[in-house]
């Protein structure tokens, strides 16, 4: 695998033999930071971190992978940068492709990132837009490979809106790798036809399926994986709030959905998470509509099948993987 001086703004372009690639190089730089072992091989390198969507995983996933490979960082938060207000995309890619030896970006549209891309002259790396977040995606591969020894024959149930990053990321994932994607919601939360044919020939060449289909009973049997998001995204007007609790509220991942899966499925959450009242926000959901959860009940998101927090925390491996490919270590 020799992913040099290539960008990551999406699974689509990779191959299923890349993304083992790294998959296999995240598992190997975990091994190597769980036994203590320095992997600071591009100490004098740069790499600047823009964030015009704020995040706790991401943000900390790049920074300690970037540390741990001896790099620095540069974080640009949504009033540290002047992209697309004063200064062009084009323009800022310019100028920070001559300063750093990588850019992560996370925002809004994959326009933005791929225009970054095209003119920075470095690796830039997509850390979440409207339509991808392939470092999650990576960081969830390598959790149910850790699980279940294996991703071919996987069948992974995203319940919920899957007609954004999450969803559309999670179908190209599973459909490169051999994996039975479900998308289990009302039909008009389904993802864009156009992907679903694309994600269809991919799963056709691999071995996996990919099935939409608003029946949980019938998308959660013999389910090995069963994936949720927040209903609704950052930077969403609060009017979408009551029209999700209405229409997903059937696609809460609950006990009884769980029961109904393999005994040994996990779940996993990408997070945030609205699973108690333990937030600002989960308070305020629950004064205005009563509801004392969202996407997944707290019983669900407690439990021994819950790998939420191995999949947080395998966000810094598989980005430390990515950079590491990309900027040649």
């Amino acid at each position: 695998m020799n992913l040099k001086g290539r960008n990551f703004l999406t699974l689509k372009d990779f191959t299923q033999g890349e993304i083992t690639g790294l998959l296999k190089l995240a598992a190997q730089l975990k091994n190597k930071k769980k036994s203590g072992i320095p992997v600071d091989t591009l100490r004098g390198k740069n790499v600047a971190l823009i964030f015009e969507k704020t995040s706790t995983r991401t943000r900390c996933a790049f920074e300690v992978a970037a540390h741990d490979l001896g790099m620095g960082t540069t974080y640009l938060d949504p009033t540290g940068s002047q992209i697309g207000k004063k200064e062009s995309i084009k323009d800022t890619a310019r100028v920070l492709g001559r300063m750093y030896e990588g850019i992560e970006y996370r925002g809004f549209g994959q326009k933005i990132v791929e225009e970054l891309a095209e003119y920075a002259g470095v690796p830039v790396w997509n850390g979440l837009t409207n339509e991808y977040h392939p470092t999650q995606i990576l960081a969830d591969l390598l959790t149910i490979k850790e699980q279940f020894n294996h991703l071919a024959g996987i069948r992974l149930v995203y319940m919920g809106d899957a007609r954004y990053n999450m969803g559309n990321s999670l179908m190209i994932a599973c459909s490169k790798m051999g994996m039975n994607f479900v998308a289990c919601a009302p039909e008009k939360y389904f993802p864009d036809p156009e992907l679903v044919s694309q994600c269809e020939v991919w799963a056709e060449q691999s071995g996996g399926t990919v099935t939409l289909t608003e029946n949980v009973a019938a998308a959660v049997t013999s389910a090995n994986v069963i994936y949720t998001d927040v209903w609704v995204s950052m930077g969403e007007p609060d009017e979408v709030w009551e029209e999700r609790i209405k229409d997903l509220t059937p696609y809460k991942v609950t006990r009884s959905v769980m029961d109904m899966a393999k005994k040994d499925a996990i779940f996993l959450h990408c997070l945030p998470s609205f699973h108690d009242l333990d937030t600002k926000i989960g308070k305020e959901i629950y004064e205005k509509y009563g509801i004392k959860d969202m996407e997944v009940t707290d019983d669900v998101f407690e439990s021994g099948q819950s790998k939420v927090f191995d999949q947080a925390e395998n966000r810094m491996h598989t980005i430390k993987a990515v950079m590491a490919a990309t900027l040649g270590a």
